[in-house]
């Protein structure tokens, strides 16, 4: 059996369609916490988290043991034949840490593409609409609809079509005012049509953009305005990454959607919709569903994750991250002069790169930065439009050092290429 990294890599281009890329050549034999060792036994401080999927880190001792005390019972019966009491339990979680005041219902699936869509089958049902209106720069999957949702051509769309028809695309709220939402929704949509606006609070690979303080609230009133409902995608802004257990809350708005995944479970595969009662209750029994959605498994790895963030005040761990990689990139503005400019909100940061002479965007220095920082490891991840955003997705259990060691990579990566 291959032993290395290379040896491994050689068999998987034999086995493993080329589609299904990797960002990292290196395979991992172990992870805990913020830190993942590979399989020669390297260690690289992981600022990946899975794509956002490992806020409370790898491999928590209580996560660990609850699915272990999980699969000792039973592992599948799946929920819409003989239910269980944790996906019970889970629900009434997430209704109570849900903004706002509505009462709530919750449904579970599988993948953050799969919440998504249910989301907006939920919502045509209860609208009797079909539009569907999402932002530029958006990303909330790689199923026929969500392609269709997602802006990014290039890998996720390319070839794929034709996609899914009635969703609608407009600027969002870094490039227009919130003044101006109604006024492109009457001029390139019909609202009295649309069903739903789906938005990402933070948008994750788009390039971790933010929009202003006022926007959101003003985007929820032109939706009640039209009888249009509103979700918020927290699939990677959620669970506690920008300091809030979701990030819609930062601008004090109750969606009539809440869209969860990623790290929901600490990397088991869980997604869901948490919607306002009525609207939730609209779709006949059995029209929502799927063999997997609340697997025993996966919902005790939830339940784990929040005893986790309340013993060990994850939150304030995620408000402390993000202050320190604030004050880290800020310095990176500083002193290097391709550091274009700091993105994000909380634990959910970046930063560009760009040509000097030009301000341009520069996705070449991004890449080469990425792998300096693979040689030196430490794991980051390239994303945005133009692929020169360098975004953190790291645990909030990274310890001092390790973010320490991390920056400093960064750092020399960052000079060696100025």
């Amino acid at each position: 059996m291959p032993h290395n990294n290379q040896q491994i890599n050689d068999q998987r281009q034999e086995l493993i369609a080329n589609s299904f890329a990797s960002v990292a050549p290196v395979y991992i034999k172990s992870a805990r916490g913020a830190v993942l060792e590979d399989v020669e036994g390297r260690q690289y401080i992981d600022f990946a988290g899975g794509i956002g999927a490992m806020n409370i880190g790898h491999s928590h001792p209580k996560v660990v043991a609850a699915v272990k005390e999980q699969v000792e019972r039973f592992t599948h019966t799946c929920f819409m034949v003989t239910p269980y009491e944790s996906v019970i339990k889970l629900a009434q979680i997430l209704c109570d840490k849900a903004p706002g005041d509505s009462p709530k219902k919750a449904y579970f699936a599988n993948s953050g593409a799969e919440a998504v869509e249910n989301a907006v089958k939920i919502a045509r049902h209860y609208t009797k609409r079909s539009g569907v209106v999402v932002f530029e720069n958006a990303y909330h999957g790689r199923t026929l609809l969500t392609m269709a949702m997602t802006n990014k051509s290039m890998p996720f769309k390319r070839g794929f079509g034709p996609f899914a028809p009635e969703v609608y695309r407009i600027p969002f709220g870094d490039t227009v005012g919130a003044d101006r939402f109604e006024e492109y929704l009457l001029k390139y949509v019909d609202p009295e049509l649309t069903a739903i606006v789906v938005a990402e609070p933070v948008q994750g690979e788009g390039g971790f953009i933010c929009p202003p303080m006022d926007y959101f609230q003003q985007v929820a009133a032109v939706c009640k305005k039209y009888g249009i409902l509103f979700a918020a995608d927290e699939i990677q802004s959620g669970m506690g990454r920008t300091g809030k257990w979701f990030a819609i809350e930062h601008w004090g708005v109750e969606p009539d959607f809440l869209i969860v995944g990623k790290s929901l479970a600490a990397g088991l595969p869980l997604s869901g919709v948490v919607g306002k009662k009525d609207i939730m209750d609209a779709v006949h029994p059995g029209g929502i569903g799927g063999t997997y959605g609340g697997n025993p498994l996966a919902v005790s790895a939830a339940l784990a994750v929040f005893d986790v963030f309340e013993s060990e005040n994850m939150l304030q761990k995620a408000q402390d991250l993000g202050r320190k990689l604030g004050d880290c990139f800020g310095g990176f503005v500083d002193r290097f002069a391709h550091v274009g400019e700091i993105r994000g909100l909380g634990a959910m940061r970046g930063f560009t790169l760009v040509k000097p002479d030009s301000g341009a965007p520069d996705a070449d220095a991004a890449k080469k930065l990425a792998g300096y920082c693979l040689e030196n490891g430490l794991i980051i991840l390239v994303t945005g439009m133009q692929g020169n955003m360098v975004r953190c997705l790291a645990p909030f259990t990274i310890t001092d050092d390790q973010l320490e060691t991390a920056v400093g990579i960064i750092e020399k990566g960052l000079a060696s290429a100025g």
